[in-house]
């Protein structure tokens, strides 16, 4: 291959500068050629050389380009390119041969000769490739208009080649010359194909494939060019006086060059700027130009074959049978093309006439409001659904501008969305979605959401009405963010705004503050009265909050009898000054709800615990509001109807808990528990009645201490989320007791061991109700020797159940002794309701009965309820011989305490149990026997803490 050659066939990833450089040497080789054509090439040997193998060479390198795209391309135009690398073929076969002879040989170009037969394969596959790259018709019809569109074009061409040129080689054919036959009939081939390839040429370039168009219009013109330079050959005047290598063959070579260069060259060219960011536009401009020249072919074809008729006319020849006979079924293609293009016109009228019926029908029974709006923004047409939709006719609506119809509001939001949405590309965004407000015909605005497509530079807005689904959506919206009770925000809602008090405009007022509040006692109006009247409390709970907060201030509902303020500060940075607003706000804020609640006609009264933190610098949403939670639980902690402020210690006291019942879990775990039990002792025999079991932790040095803050984590945790921990410890206490108090009776020491478990626990329907007495029937405990002490009273554990709970116990034989009697909030409805065999004092009490007068007296009468009530009184915590003296007189029947013993491990309980007594002192006070060591004197011990320590091992 040639180097012109070389670049024409250019990988198709060549930019547009490659594109370029190789138009630029096109143009200069055929301009190169046509000069030295113009010039003779400076000799006739030369000339002879380039008339011939120059063209050769260049038709050579069209079939070499076209064959080589044809192999790396595999769609539906490759058997035209392989055609079209044939036609070029046969035309550097035929140009070869002639050069052969002229320039080779030295000799003329007999005719006919093998080189006629070449140029004569060349016409027929460069048609057969055309049809190829032509749009297939896809109706009978469709390929009945191709074939008369092609005789239109063929037959008027040849109407006028015959007048012009074509009878003179017939009548030279008609006179009996030898070796005119031949002549002549080859001298009519060339044009007569020549002209059945233009008229594909024309015909087919109205119905090339979209596919590639840029390389199937410059093979088109290739070949155009080509057919050109044949049809100058053909006429007489230049035939008689060609030589090879003359102006004429720059057409044949400049041919070769731009079928070489369609394939690769057009291909690698990029659209321009302009068709791509305006495709709509350029199909706009071009569609008519291109629409209106298929149809005008036909007549232009008729005009054609009538100047031929009138040449002859004019020139006073007498008109040729051929041309007439050729015009007549020209005119016969016209009429029957007509008629067909006549029956298509009426089908298709049918069809858009049904269609425009049926669209019709579909725009004006939509429920939808379809409107066309000019490009200035008037309505040009509204569907009837615009009456039923808006309130308004149609008719009154067209010729009225867009902008008046919608809201204020929502109108620059909609300006500007609908001209991003027309300086988009149509093929990127063909749609668009706009919801706004439009004015009905009563005045009221309607929530519309519009579809809106281009349309003539104007806009089609689809439209329906969705005022509906707004007020649903924003119903729903309200309800997700609000208490459906009380109607306040709820916790999702306060915890967003309190992200934007500290994150907008006020993220540097450190005076916002949250407060957090709880209702004190609304527990007890749920149980007493019902949830009937809880609920109306919690409403007028909220109202009077709601009333209470300052605008702009947002008071919420986070969940049960717990609400919650954010307080917005003023700007004020003087800690002092804000702590006495917030704490001003809050005071006020307690005193309104806890006023008496009117209920279901009688007063209800609850108190209201606030704890209060501020918006520190750097405090996220979340650490504010749990600090204002631990905050009020501090204020619960400490007498409840109260208003506390967060301090730093707060925090500091939730993890040292949070360490604490961690390390409760982990000693639960390993077993670091141990069971200790002290005696429960006769205050008038000082026999041993029964032992009360101990939980003590057993440290890694191996001495045993009173684990206090371990038990009251504990404790805290029932209910929380460390409740089977707690539970799992009474679980513990209780089946290590029972388990022990087996072992002892049989070892022959029938004392009950009494066991302290909470209410809460007992009730607990995690537990099979007949577990107690499995675990009696597993160890072989016999009836009367577990006494089950009540450990609190506290008014949320429902009575009744825990009534039933307690009988159906008595019935297995346990007892039942109500533990810190004399503090709790329900003792004296606990001692009328419940089924208790031993009152035992609270501690609290047998501390101060000897110093204090008024607990001697209130002491001294719970004693005389509990033997009324043939009860058995225990005093816990008798340390002091004065008071077991005190509590004896009082009448109460036994004690637990130092005076008597602390509490024993094992092996130290057995040895009490074989001497059974204690001594008590008769008459004036003495020291009483503790329990540090039971030979010898006894030493009284001053205090509660003091332990055993463990046997060597």
């Amino acid at each position: 291959m040639s180097s012109p050659g070389a670049i024409l066939a250019q990988s198709p990833v060549t930019g547009g500068g490659r594109s370029l450089l190789s138009q630029l040497l096109l143009a200069l080789v055929s301009g190169g050629y046509a000069v030295g054509a113009t010039l003779g090439w400076g000799s006739e040997e030369l000339a002879l050389f380039m008339g011939d193998f120059g063209l050769s060479a260049a038709a050579l390198l069209a079939a070499v380009s076209c064959y080589r795209y044809a192999r790396t391309n595999d769609s539906r135009e490759r058997p035209a390119w392989l055609l079209f690398a044939f036609s070029s073929l046969m035309g550097a076969a035929g140009n070869a041969v002639w050069g052969w002879y002229e320039v080779v040989l030295g000799k003329p170009v007999p005719s006919p000769s093998v080189a006629d037969f070449a140029f004569l394969c060349f016409a027929p596959p460069a048609i057969v490739g055309l049809l190829v790259l032509a749009k297939r018709p896809v109706t009978r019809a469709g390929w009945v208009c191709l074939g008369l569109d092609s005789w239109l074009i063929g037959g008027s061409l040849i109407t006028l080649s015959w007048s012009l040129a074509l009878a003179h080689a017939a009548q030279t054919a008609q006179s009996g010359a030898p070796g005119s036959v031949p002549r002549a009939a080859l001298s009519l081939a060339y044009p007569l194909l020549d002209i059945a390839l233009v008229s594909m040429v024309l015909v087919l370039h109205f119905r090339r494939s979209a596919g590639n168009r840029s390389a199937i219009n410059t093979a088109i013109a290739a070949l155009a060019l080509t057919v050109l330079s044949d049809a100058l050959f053909t006429s007489p005047l230049l035939r008689e006086n060609y030589q090879s290598g003359q102006l004429l063959d720059a057409g044949w070579f400049a041919g070769s060059l731009l079928l070489a260069y369609a394939p690769w060259g057009a291909r690698s060219t990029p659209p321009g700027p302009a068709a791509a960011v305006h495709p709509y536009a350029a199909r706009q401009v071009s569609r008519p130009i291109t629409g209106s020249l298929p149809a005008l072919t036909p007549y232009l074809a008729a005009a054609v074959c009538t100047l031929g008729i009138l040449y002859n006319v004019v020139d006073g020849r007498k008109v040729d049978r051929v041309v007439v006979f050729t015009g007549c079924t020209v005119v016969l293609a016209l009429v029957v093309r007509q008629g067909i293009m006549l029956v298509d016109n009426i089908a298709l009228t049918q069809e858009l006439a049904q269609k425009e019926n049926h669209f019709r029908s579909l725009v004006q029974g939509s429920s939808d409001v379809i409107m066309i709006a000019a490009p200035s923004g008037v309505l040009r047409y509204v569907s009837p659904a615009a009456a039923g939709v808006y309130g308004r006719e149609a008719e009154e609506l067209v010729g009225t501008q867009l902008s008046q119809l919608i809201h204020p509001d929502d109108l620059g939001r909609v300006v500007h969305e609908v001209r991003r949405f027309l300086a988009a590309p149509p093929a990127e965004e063909p749609t668009t979605r706009i919801e706004c407000r439009f004015e009905s015909g009563s005045g009221e605005w309607l929530n519309v959401e519009s579809t809106v497509n281009r349309h003539q530079g104007g806009l089609i807005l689809n439209s329906r009405d969705v005022t509906e689904r707004v007020r649903l959506q924003a119903q729903l919206q309200h309800s997700a963010e609000h208490d459906p009770l009380t109607d306040l925000p709820n916790r999702a809602l306060f915890t967003r705004r309190v992200r934007q008090a500290l994150a907008g405009r006020r993220a540097g007022d450190h005076g916002s503050a949250v407060l957090f509040i709880d209702l004190d006692g609304f527990k007890a109006v749920n149980d007493t009265i019902g949830h009937q009247a809880g609920d109306e409390l919690l409403i007028e709970a909220a109202r009077r909050l709601q009333d209470s907060v300052r605008s702009g201030d947002t008071a919420a509902r986070l969940g049960g009898d717990e609400f919650a303020a954010l307080i917005l500060g003023d700007g004020a940075r003087d800690r002092a000054a804000r702590e006495y607003q917030a704490h001003e706000i809050a005071e006020r804020l307690r005193a309104t709800l806890s006023r008496p609640y009117r209920i279901a006609g009688s007063e209800v009264r609850v108190a209201a615990s606030i704890g209060v933190a501020f918006a520190d610098p750097g405090i996220t949403p979340s650490d504010l509001m749990r600090n204002a939670d631990l905050a009020m639980y501090r204020a619960k902690a400490g007498g409840k109807d109260r208003v506390e402020l967060y301090a730093p210690q707060m925090q500091a006291e939730v993890v040292r808990k949070a360490e604490l019942a961690g390390r409760l879990r982990t000693a639960l775990h390993d077993g670091e528990f141990a069971l200790l039990h002290q005696p429960v002792v006769s205050l008038a025999t000082g026999e041993i009645a029964s032992v009360a079991a101990q939980a003590r932790w057993r440290s890694t040095q191996g001495i045993l201490f009173t684990p206090a803050e371990f038990l009251r984590v504990a404790e805290s945790q029932e209910g929380g989320p460390d409740a089977s921990r707690a539970a799992e410890l009474g679980r513990w206490l209780l089946e290590e007791a029972v388990e022990q108090a087996a072992e002892r009776h049989r070892a022959g020491h029938d004392v009950p061991v009494a066991v302290r478990m909470s209410a809460r626990r007992l009730l607990d329907r995690a537990v099979p109700p007949a577990s107690v007495e499995a675990l009696l029937t597993r160890h072989g405990l016999p009836t009367g020797a577990l006494v089950l002490e009540l450990a609190d009273s506290d008014p949320r554990v429902p009575f009744d159940e825990l009534e039933r709970r307690l009988t159906a116990l008595r019935r297995l034989g346990v007892r039942i002794a109500l533990d810190g009697f004399g503090s709790g909030y329900a003792a004296i409805s606990a001692l009328r309701r419940l089924p208790v065999d031993v009152l035992k004092l609270d501690r609290g009490l047998v501390e101060g009965v000897v110093e204090s007068a008024r607990l001697h007296k209130i002491t001294a009468g719970l004693l005389r309820i509990a033997n009324d009530l043939g009860m058995q009184s225990v005093a816990d915590g008798v340390d002091l011989p004065e008071q077991l003296l005190a509590l004896r007189a009082m009448g109460c029947t036994h004690g637990q305490g130092m005076a008597f013993s602390g509490p024993l491990d094992e092996y130290r309980l057995r040895r009490a149990l074989v001497r059974s007594t204690f001594p008590v002192p008769g008459g004036a006070a003495q020291p009483a026997l503790a329990g540090g060591s039971l030979g010898g004197s006894l030493v009284i011990q001053r205090g509660s803490h003091n332990e055993t320590p463990v046997p060597p091992t």
